[in-house]
């Protein structure tokens, strides 16, 4: 057990999403109405619906998951996207909520104030988190560079998560977009 902490062994990774595995397992236990948990009910959904536990609330703990398995902590791909989904998408919300009154012409259910917040939270969380591993040895990056790509994977976020979308749940598309992105410009 006491290698599985350690974030060099090879195990690490797979212990490091032992939470989110089992947060997803109660999502679809609740979901699927086999158990009944009204607190997270409320506390992950927007209507208080049982099956709303199927949607995005789902697609975050499986992109928590997936970023913990094929990126760990060697790569700034899931760093990134995992901050643009956490920090960005999160703030974006509660941000767009509060003080969205001005809508984007492209998508009136959308604000302005939600997109800054989107870019500029997704661009900070995601610098601090680089910082981080940076200073804990995990990754090297030169800062100049590194903070232009970031702000590159933010404008695409933001720019997908502003798109109205029906088909793709913004859990899944914002992640899937700052994934591809960092890929291209980080090359790893």
């Amino acid at each position: 057990m006491a290698d599985l902490q350690i974030s060099t062994s090879a195990g690490a990774r797979y212990f490091a999403s032992l939470v989110p595995s089992l947060n997803c397992l109660r999502l679809v236990l609740n979901g699927l109405s086999f158990t009944t948990d009204e607190g997270l009910t409320k506390s992950v959904s927007r209507l208080g619906k049982p099956e709303e536990l199927l949607k995005g609330p789902l697609y975050y703990v499986l992109v928590l998951i997936l970023c913990a398995i094929l990126f760990w902590r060697e790569s700034p791909v899931g760093m990134i996207s995992l901050a643009m989904m956490c920090g960005g998408d999160g703030i974006a919300d509660i941000m767009g909520r509060r003080f969205g009154s001005v809508k984007i012409p492209y998508n009136p259910e959308k604000s302005l104030a939600g997109s800054i917040s989107m870019f500029l939270f997704g661009f900070l969380v995601s610098i601090g988190m680089l910082y981080y591993f940076v200073a804990l040895g995990y990754i090297q990056l030169e800062w100049v560079p590194t903070v232009e790509r970031v702000a590159l994977v933010a404008f695409v976020a933001t720019l997908v998560e502003s798109l109205p979308n029906r088909i793709v749940d913004d859990n899944i598309s914002v992640p899937l977009a700052s994934m591809v992105t960092s890929f291209l410009v980080f090359g790893y």
